[in-house]
């Protein structure tokens, strides 16, 4: 089995790739604590690549392949941010922020072997490289790799992230198997969403005021703003996953989601509206028939991709939007305990780039 990887692009500026300096620190008066959380992102990505190498050469390539391929470092920056409110980038800081992102890394070869992925992060997804069963087991590394980190931490660490995982693990057995009978589709995949993205991000916050030593009091409100801005997250990437851009912009193949055969918020919508609108119902149709999980099919077609641009000028797709906006809004209103400041405006901003963003 060879151990080479297709070329992958370091990023050039963890801070532009989430309009870190231009939108979330926006003014002067907040330019030491933007300095701050810059400092502690370069700290954390060095302890990233020093935490995924492995002694074993080939683990060594496909633990590091998706790291390399790039990514916006949106927990890590939360725990950062979050840390501020209380003693800043401590060295506790910086090894629970690696955490999370090696967290967030593990989960993602899975997903893409659940999902049959085929790209990711704008390059081939791992298990379109090396296969499904290599994907599973590098996931399965770097868990193990973000389960030391935290056990230096202490039990309180151990806990927070068993529990993360365990939603983890819940909100993907819950994609998988659907919504049971007489359970409300849209309600269940909006768990689905608070388990498998939400959990990580508010663990993320929760763990910046945890391991600074910050107040108490400000501990519940950034979980349930992380885990807010986590719904908000993942439906901003069901609109995306329509997008007319293709993978240059945004990383994935038009639909990708779709033709895997995920019920996105979208297309759940559109089946609600299809039992009395004759229109959404033939749109309904033409989407089973042309882009639900023909992902093994090869190229797109272009009736799939007709369909897939009628799904995103649908009027569901709009409001799958203003959904994200209404979690993110919700996200900001659990800040009101925090200080007013410097971090509670950048939190702010935070959210505002989450639901912003085009990739």
């Amino acid at each position: 089995m060879a151990s080479s990887v297709p070329a992958v692009r370091r990023p050039a500026s963890l801070s532009s790739q989430v309009g870190l300096t231009d939108k979330i620190f926006a003014s002067g008066q907040d330019k030491e604590l933007a300095s701050s959380v810059d400092d502690g992102l370069a700290l954390v990505e060095e302890g990233l690549i020093a935490e995924m190498r492995f002694a074993d050469n080939f683990a060594d390539v496909t633990a590091r392949y998706l790291l390399e391929a790039g990514g916006k470092r949106v927990r890590p920056m939360l725990t950062l941010l979050a840390a501020q409110l209380g003693e800043g980038n401590t060295p506790e800081v910086l090894k629970a922020a690696e955490a999370i992102e090696i967290t967030h890394l593990a989960s993602l070869y899975h997903d893409d072997v659940m999902d049959e992925a085929q790209m990711r992060r704008g390059v081939p997804s791992a298990q379109s490289v090396w296969g499904n069963s290599v994907a599973v087991l590098t996931g399965d590394l770097l868990f193990a790799r973000a389960s030391k980190l935290v056990a230096a931490l202490g039990v309180r660490a151990i806990t927070m992230q068993a529990d993360t995982f365990e939603r983890l693990c819940l909100g993907q057995l819950h994609e998988t198997i659907g919504p049971q009978d007489g359970e409300d589709p849209i309600e269940h995949y909006l768990q689905v969403l608070a388990d498998k993205t939400g959990s990580l991000i508010a663990a993320a916050a929760q763990m910046g005021v945890v391991f600074s030593h910050a107040s108490e009091d400000y501990e519940q409100p950034v979980v349930t703003f992380g885990e807010k801005i986590g719904v908000a997250f993942q439906l901003i990437d069901d609109v995306i996953d329509l997008s007319s851009e293709g993978v240059a912009e945004t990383g994935k193949t038009p639909g990708n989601d779709l033709r895997a055969g995920v019920a996105t918020l979208p297309l759940l919508r559109l089946r609600v509206r299809a039992e009395s609108d004759a229109d959404a119902l033939a749109l309904l149709e033409r989407l089973e028939r042309d882009v639900i999980g023909t992902v093994d099919d090869g190229a797109i077609t272009p009736e799939a991709t007709a369909a897939i641009a009628a799904l995103r000028d649908h009027d569901v797709t709009a409001q799958t939007l203003d959904e994200a906006h209404r979690w993110a809004h919700e996200a900001v209103e659990a800040l009101a305990p925090l200080p007013k400041g410097s971090v509670k405006k950048a939190l702010t901003r935070f959210a505002d780039t989450i639901v912003d963003r085009s990739s």
